[in-house]
């Protein structure tokens, strides 16, 4: 048994209370804020470290002490806990004018109709998602009450949300912020909002717009559960013969995995991507040269940990699309039973799995239009994020030195390169033509960090060089 002294709160200490007795499973799993994601990871540490049989005993302990203390606790929320940001009519009128100004540009023949209505819904969005951060920032500050000295409770609306309890952001937003843009039956955009938000409730009008985007949520819910289930049967129809039918066919084939990245921002790693696969080659670490997993070997989250500390950028792994088995699939190229955690046993349905995998998230997607209510949600970008920390480096830099010292992009086939400490390179970036490059070449930049910005509704053209036209 270990003993130490940890800084905790008595939240923390109760869950540590019905943590399983094992060196597996250490305090500071429970030693943090937990969401819902943190208490599936518990529950996955747990289940990991002591097997089965504590698991289910630990689940039970966990839906037990969360109906006590959600019955002591007894949250709810009035409408005061939903807190209109100050600076919201501001961002508003500031929109409104920019919209204005559109419309002038419009009506002089600058713009074209399409244009003007895409600067238009981008400025819309841009500002809801505006109030909607400064609505964030005023529920989430921890506030002091005046008489007492003493912390007030969270805001309890915050709590739901953040928990991943109950309740998104996108929610929130409509409650405290401004409803936003509305769609219109047919899946386009109403350019005008609904600027109010329903705290303050809304007018005639207003209420009006958001029928069209409620009414169709109803009918797409009713129309396509229908498709959903449908689509289920074929999929289970055309996968039902990919079974494991042996333990290895050794082929020496794989796919390479890298991470995606998009829009600057990493959506796997390559640790989430080979997690539970075989590897096709031997990996090493790139810097001491330790063999990190041989050939063959199933990647679990030991080897994934070190994967992602040594910074690897492509691993080859095996997959059941190179496999060389006449009917079916071997188990080594399908990998890790994600029922169980360990290598998938043979005879398994995998094709029928897969099938009813991809099909089940299509009966939710039907339900997620009608839970926002019609809101309308905007996803073109218009600036680049870094994927990783390190020194730029510009590759084709086909660019211009423009007013304000800023480059700017003058081909369509630069990119910015991100390298570390011994020059290797650890995200790549394509950057749209006419971006406003935001650093130089040699810059050190964080994670997360923007590098360039641009304006996803104009096209510019760029004079090359300079004098009288």
């Amino acid at each position: 048994e270990i003993t130490e002294i940890v800084e905790t709160t008595p939240g923390r200490m109760l869950i540590g209370q019905i943590l399983p007795k094992n060196p597996a499973v250490p305090y500071s799993t429970a030693n943090q804020l937990m969401t819902k994601k943190m208490i599936s990871k518990m529950i996955d540490t747990v289940y990991r470290g002591c097997g089965q049989k504590e698991t289910v005993i630990f689940c039970d302990r966990v839906m037990q002490l969360g109906f006590k203390n959600a019955c002591d606790a007894g949250i709810s929320f009035g409408k005061d806990d939903m807190v209109i940001p100050a600076s919201k009519y501001t961002i508003v009128e500031a929109a409104r004018k920019q919209v204005e100004e559109f419309e002038q540009q419009y009506n002089d023949g600058l713009i074209t109709q399409g244009e003007k209505y895409n600067k238009v819904v981008d400025a819309w969005a841009k500002c809801g998602d505006k109030v909607a951060e400064e609505m964030m920032d005023a529920i989430r500050k921890v506030q002091i009450d005046e008489e007492t000295g003493r912390q007030k409770p969270i805001n309890s609306v915050y709590m739901m949300s953040h928990s991943g309890a109950r309740g998104s952001p996108a929610q929130m937003k409509q409650l405290a912020g401004m409803r936003g843009l509305m769609a219109r039956p047919d899946g386009s955009i109403i350019e005008t909002p609904i600027t109010a938000n329903f705290k303050e409730g809304l007018n005639v009008l207003e209420y009006f717009n958001s029928t069209h985007g409620a009414r169709k949520g109803l009918a797409d819910t009713a129309l396509k559960t229908a498709n959903s289930g449908y689509l289920t049967r074929r999929l289970v129809d055309v996968a039902q013969d990919a079974i494991i039918v042996s333990v290895d066919c050794g082929t020496e084939r794989g796919l390479t995995m890298e991470p995606i990245v998009d829009a600057g921002q990493i959506v796997a790693s390559i640790g989430q991507r080979v997690l539970g696969r075989t590897a096709a080659d031997d990996i090493f670490h790139p810097l001491s040269g330790d063999l990190i997993a041989a050939k063959g070997t199933l990647l679990e989250e030991k080897h994934v940990d070190i994967i992602e500390d040594a910074r690897i950028q492509s691993i080859r792994i095996r997959s059941p699309l190179t496999c060389d088995m006449r009917q079916g699939t071997c188990a080594a190229c399908y990998g890790r039973d994600l029922a169980r955690g360990t290598p998938v046993n043979m005879g398994e349905a995998v094709g029928v799995i897969a099938a009813q995998s991809i099909g089940e998230p299509g009966t939710q997607l039907t339900m997620r239009t009608f839970h926002i209510g019609g809101t309308a949600q905007v996803v073109d970008s218009s600036f680049l994020e870094s994927g990783a920390e390190g020194k730029i480096a510009i590759r084709n830099p086909n660019v211009v030195k423009v007013e304000g010292g800023k480059l700017v992009v003058m081909a369509r086939n630069v990119s910015l390169a991100i390298l570390d400490a011994e020059g290797k390179e650890r995200a790549t970036h394509k950057v749209t033509y006419g971006s406003k490059l935001l650093i130089k070449e040699g810059d050190e930049v964080r994670r997360g960090q923007r590098l360039a910005e641009w304006d996803p509704y104009t096209r510019p053209i760029l004079a090359e060089v300079e004098g009288e036209v």
